[in-house]
């Protein structure tokens, strides 16, 4: 009589290791080197013939898109393999619900043999009733893993080292990796996209003028360096810029010398997709390292990228008049667009946003104001600060000094207020604490509540730290308001020198400009235009030392075009007009 016997399933047998930094102190034990001999071992045991190693090195268990597995998976379903080896049930990974379904439902659908070794699991030898808690304890396990490495990142963060990689411009120290320096190469570009900036080009100009220039994207720049960082592994043109890179790089802070940590986060330790954090959980840490931009002109940076979110003229409709995002409606404080003439292209002028009449809004009037009459006003009140500067400096720099003493008085009184509520509650926090290890001390506090509270207090003491830091170094830094007032002396200096107006010089001197609607009708009619300056403000040079200096300057009127004058009026504006927290 002849036996019946278990044909043999004829196929490979699939032996899967894996490591990740997650493994911790079993790394030694999890080596590669090491679960490959014991696999190649126990395969040889079992008289399993002809194995094939798929290798994850560097991959968490608690997710399974890993070259290595799912190159083992693509196998299985073409049914290549019949065998699946691990060294134990957390190499097959480390999610609980994800394992199960590959052990009790993928492996046993398409009669492929599981074997677990140091956990005694083998699919042959029926189910192994141990098997779902390991996977419940990996999991754990992982979870755990998590929470000690989220609460290192959050210490780390709150200390002021840096958790991200350096941007573009930056590398990381030879000497302290905590620590980045200016890369000198990569440092130019970043100046020269904030120079272009602030000379009036739009992101897409920008990315065009590095293109042509054949200057590396930064991908294709860290490629080179041999450095590995996100993006595409082959680009068609390594020259190529978009207008997105170049709006990330003026928006990093990090190149004003500051390190910003917590700018992203993930939802759990399953998922590790980096989430957008709102920036009121940013923690900021000013002059960490060497600046490659200046505090100024990021500032500067800032206000014309948020000024310029609105598409750009049409190019039919000319070039982009220099005054676009600098005027504002004096109602309602919504930004003055610019339009051309439909029936006649040489006539540019601009009106109020938020019409009623023209964009279903709420302001009751248009705010119409030529464009060529604006830059002749604006043109003609820098000639008569010009003029005021060059007939007594010295009274000039004392109505500007008065008026910025005055700002300065307000911010160190609010910065003060601010400083002396951190300092309270930080000796508050520090009470808290103390009391807290005194009831862990007697046990009226267990040490998982201790650990919990003395962590979360720890970081709004750090917090707290950064903010009176901050607090005592604007306070000490109130003098650069000095500073914003020799630069703007030095800005309408450059304007007596070119005697014109060009989008740098503009960007130096204004903040905005208030627009008023027309009042009265026909030759009566008038419109009040009030100019805010960077760092001062409105300026009041109604002062009788200058009304002789006045009536020797050329009469304030300019024809825009023929029989249309334009005559500029100086007048103090009515302060109820614009809330005070607008006036720069």
């Amino acid at each position: 009589m002849q036996s019946k016997r278990k044909p043999e399933p004829t196929g490979i047998a699939a032996l899967y290791c894996r490591l990740s930094r997650d493994d911790g102190s079993e790394s030694e034990s999890n080596s590669i080197g090491n679960q490959k001999r014991l696999l190649s071992q126990k395969a040889k045991e079992l008289g399993l013939g002809s194995t094939k190693f798929y290798v994850d090195d560097g991959y968490t268990g608690t997710n399974f898109n890993r070259p290595g597995f799912q190159s083992m998976l693509d196998d299985i379903d073409l049914g290549y393999v019949t065998t699946v080896m691990v060294k134990d049930l957390s190499r097959l990974g480390r999610d609980y619900v994800s394992v199960g379904h590959y052990t009790d439902n993928y492996f046993p659908d398409r009669n492929v043999r599981f074997i677990a070794v140091n956990d005694m699991v083998d699919s042959d030898e029926g189910e192994n009733e141990i098997a779902p808690f390991k996977n419940i304890m990996n999991e754990m396990y992982a979870r755990d893993i998590s929470r000690k490495v989220r609460s290192a990142h959050r210490i780390r963060g709150n200390l002021g080292e840096p958790l991200s990689q350096p941007p573009y411009g930056y590398i990381k120290s030879p000497e302290d990796k905590k620590r980045w320096i200016i890369e000198p190469e990569a440092a130019a570009i970043v100046r020269q996209i904030f120079r272009l900036c602030i000379e009036g080009k739009g992101n897409e100009s920008i990315a065009r003028i590095l293109t042509d220039q054949k200057i590396l994207n930064p991908t294709a720049y860290w490629r080179e360096r041999g450095e590995g960082r996100g993006g595409k592994k082959t680009q068609p043109n390594p020259y190529l810029w978009k207008h997105t890179t170049v709006e990330k790089i003026l928006r990093q802070q990090e190149y004003c010398g500051d390190v910003i940590n917590f700018k992203t986060y993930s939802k759990s330790f399953k998922n590790k997709q980096r989430l957008e954090n709102p920036e009121e959980n940013w923690v900021v840490f000013k002059g960490k390292h060497e600046p490659i931009i200046d505090r100024d002109t990021f500032e500067q940076v800032q206000q014309k990228i948020k000024k310029t979110k609105r598409r750009a003229p049409k190019e039919q409709n000319g070039p982009k008049n220099l005054l676009v995002d600098y005027l504002y409606c004096a109602d309602c404080y919504s930004k003055l667009w610019h339009h051309t003439n439909t029936r006649n292209k040489d006539i540019h002028f601009f009106s109020c946003s938020n019409y009623s009449g023209d964009y279903g809004g709420t302001c009751t009037s248009r705010h119409y104001i030529r464009a060529d009459a604006i830059e002749q006003v604006v043109l003609l009140e820098l000639r008569r600060l010009a003029s005021f500067l060059r007939y007594d400096e010295e009274a000039f720099a004392d109505i500007l000094a008065q008026k910025t003493n005055r700002d300065m008085l307000a911010e160190q009184k609010r910065l003060e207020g601010e400083l002396q509520k951190a300092i309270a509650r930080n000796e508050t926090v520090v009470r808290m604490y103390e009391k807290l290890y005194e009831d862990n001390a007697s046990g009226k506090v267990t040490d998982e509540w201790f650990m919990q509270l003395s962590h979360k207090y720890e970081v709004e003491r750090m917090e707290l730290k950064n903010k009176i830091s901050d607090y005592r170094q604007r306070l000490s830094e109130l003098g650069s308001m000095q500073q914003g007032r020799d630069s703007f002396l030095q800005a309408i200096r450059r304007f007596m020198e070119m005697g014109t107006l060009t989008a740098p010089l503009l960007q130096e001197l204004i903040d905005h400009i208030d627009v008023y609607e027309t009042e009265g009708k026909g030759k009566h009619r008038t419109q009040r235009v009030v100019i805010y300056y960077r760092f001062v403000g409105y300026i009041d040079l109604s002062e009788a030392d200058f009304e002789d200096a006045l009536l020797q300057q050329e009469n304030h009127r300019a024809e825009t075009r023929q029989g249309v004058a334009v005559e500029y009026l100086p007048e103090k504006p009515k302060p109820e007009h614009r809330p005070a927290d607008a006036i720069a």
